[in-house]
């Protein structure tokens, strides 16, 4: 049976790195076009038989978010591919900063180029992007983000082979309203388990604040729910690496997947990544996603284990305006 072939579509704020995200994925094998009209995405998809990422963003003459939308679920009609939307972004300090240090100009900016200007350029494009943003599959916040380290989560969530490396493991928050997580492998319904969201106190909070996994635990079927995923995991997880699965995606689902969802991602991740006596799992890379964090511009992933990967000169990169 024929593996569905990957189509990517990448974009995000300008100066965020989609530029460079697209650099590192024409380094591992896709095949790259940077803002094609949008009535050609039919066409570049049917073109070839390699995944394809295809960069799309506000230069677009006409460009409209819903557009976008459209054409990427057109695409998804198709049973022969696997389309994914992702979208980069960066903290608006930061975005200022990069423009200001490379002096180009924003795509949208029609002033002199002031800090002024420049702002309102970014407010605007960040309103214009709002619902691709909503709908990403994988949201990537650059502002903190090493090159070497967007190389290797790239690598480690796009790539097809991964250089021979082991398996990759992804342990993702999700929220049920906002859908299922379709690169998941494995899903985990938290839902039964008492919500913080509910307590004045923790509505505001998330899984990532020790208030919230304390008042999560005390629900008196949390620890068994936990102890009963890490058996799982650790029965399921070293066949994928024995029968050269290069990625796994782990989910965990919620009703906001802000509390109780990010509170088992956050105690798996640790647990696993501590552990060294799971058969072929100790060195393992680990990364920790929360999908719904992401969309709302708080802490969208960080590596639980690093890839243990030497990274040499030529393959830094730069994230810059795009």
């Amino acid at each position: 049976m024929s593996t569905a072939r990957r189509i990517l579509l990448v974009t995000g704020l300008s100066g965020a790195g989609k530029s460079s995200i697209l650099r590192i994925l024409e380094d591992i094998g896709y095949e790259v076009t940077d803002n094609p009209p949008l009535t050609l995405l039919d066409a570049l998809a049917a073109r070839t038989e390699h995944p394809i990422a295809i960069g799309i963003d506000v230069r677009t003459r006409g460009f409209e978010a819903r557009a976008v939308l459209l054409a990427l679920a057109q695409l998804r009609t198709q049973s022969d591919l696997h389309v994914e939307l992702l979208y980069a972004t960066a903290e608006t300090d930061i975005l200022l900063r990069r423009f200001t240090a490379t002096r180009r100009r924003h795509p949208l900016d029609n002033s002199s180029g002031s800090a002024p200007g420049l702002v309102a350029s970014i407010e605007q494009e960040i309103a214009l992007l709002a619902p691709l943003r909503d709908a990403a599959d994988l949201v990537i916040d650059t502002s903190d983000l090493p090159p070497p380290d967007l190389r290797r989560l790239i690598g480690s969530r796009f790539g097809h082979q991964n250089d021979g490396d082991s398996m990759t493991v992804t342990l993702l928050s999700f929220a049920y309203p906002a859908g299922l997580p379709r690169e998941a492998d494995l899903v985990f319904d938290a839902r039964f388990l008492r919500n913080p969201h509910y307590d004045p106190a923790l509505k505001t909070l998330t899984g990532l604040d020790q208030a919230v996994r304390d008042y999560v635990a005390e629900d008196p079927d949390y620890r068994i729910f936990f102890t009963r995923i890490m058996e799982l995991l650790e029965l399921v997880l070293p066949r994928f690496v024995s029968e050269g699965k290069k990625h796994a995606t782990v989910a965990i689902g919620c009703s906001g997947g802000q509390h109780r969802s990010v509170t088992l991602v956050e105690e798996i991740a640790a647990s696993l990544s501590q552990s060294d006596d799971i058969k072929l799992l100790s060195d393992v890379p680990i990364v920790v996603m929360h999908r719904e964090l992401a969309r709302q511009g708080r802490s969208s992933w960080r590596w639980a284990r690093a890839p243990q990967q030497r990274v040499t000169p030529d393959e830094q990169i730069r994230t810059e305006p795009s």
